[in-house]
């Protein structure tokens, strides 16, 4: 399997057989984003013939004798059919609909046991989309989203350059539930700055109690000194929360959330991984957070958040 640059994936696509299709982001305008600012592009589209090689890749490994034989000789049992294919680049979703469904061709042609196709999406690359096309992308079994929406708190939007607002957010993914397509959201704990950072969660929730992602992960805003945010701080613009600030942000986000779906802080820049039903296990969600504010200190979570050398 062949790679470019830093691979990023949510940590609930572990299982996913990961499968470049492009690489580095089509906006790459937020202030805060350094993902990719190892590429000496903006954005590629991968070459179909390097996708097919690594399908083929990926089909041999799971299927040749050759790998099963190796396989049992190590004591392990024969590999589980790949039932799911994460495409990996900041928005593959961009793509148009000829290409997405070449993409699903070539997968269930050389992986038939895969059923679902997930990447990560754009609001605006929902917008290129219509609804008939959807549909079909949906029929060729993309479903499973991951929608880096950040907040629904529209001026922290617009300060950040994510190029769309909370009315986009809630347009484009109700057009993703009437085709039949799930997704996930992350929301960005810190983006609307300090002393700003509770009526961003409290109007983040406003959106989310209007749609039905199966998640909400939340990520802590953590600034890179090559970000433009960095310098944005340098000048005066913006002032960033502290870090207890974000978690009582991040216990409003989840005090207000009045939606079924799946409460997840994962990842490396959470210093604490939180997880659970809503609303089922609210109060145990609430209760942890308490628990960090209350007896974790600022001075720890900073330290945590200065060491933190790459997302």
């Amino acid at each position: 399997m062949h790679y470019t640059g830093t691979i990023w994936r949510p940590p609930y696509e572990a299982d996913a057989l990961l499968l470049e299709v492009t690489a580095g982001c089509t906006h790459h305008k937020c202030k805060f984003c350094t993902l990719y600012s190892e590429l000496p592009f903006k954005f590629r589209m991968t070459p179909m013939e390097d996708v097919e090689r690594d399908l083929l890749e990926a089909q041999m490994l799971r299927t040749s004798p050759y790998s099963r034989m190796l396989t049992r000789l190590q004591g392990e049992d024969d590999p589980a059919p790949i039932q799911r294919v994460f495409l990996t680049g900041a928005n593959p979703f961009v793509l148009t609909m000829e290409k997405l469904l070449e993409i699903a061709s070539r997968i269930h042609k050389y992986l038939p046991s895969v059923e679902t196709i997930g990447c990560v999406a754009r609001v605006t690359d929902l917008a290129n989309k219509t609804d008939e096309e959807l549909l079909q992308l949906r029929q060729a079994g993309y479903n499973g989203l991951t929608i880096g929406v950040e907040t629904g708190d529209d001026a922290a939007l617009a300060f950040m350059r994510k190029g769309y607002t909370s009315r986009d957010i809630l347009t484009q993914c109700k057009r993703l539930e009437q085709a039949g397509i799930e997704y996930g959201f992350f929301y960005l704990t810190g983006i609307s700055g300090k002393g700003r950072g509770e009526a961003g969660a409290k109007a983040s929730a406003e959106v989310f109690n209007q749609l039905h992602p199966f998640l909400v992960g939340p990520i802590m805003l953590t600034i890179y000194q090559e970000s433009e945010l960095y310098q944005e701080i340098r000048n005066g613009n913006w002032e960033e929360e502290g870090e207890l600030e974000k978690y009582r942000e991040l216990r409003i986000l989840a005090e207000n959330l009045n939606i079924p779906t799946y409460f997840a802080a994962m990842g490396a820049s959470n210093a604490f991984q939180l997880r659970g039903k809503l609303p089922e296990e609210k109060e145990k969600l609430l209760a942890a957070l308490d628990r960090i504010i209350s007896e974790v200190s600022e001075e720890d979570l900073r330290r945590y958040r200065r060491d933190l050398r790459h997302l």
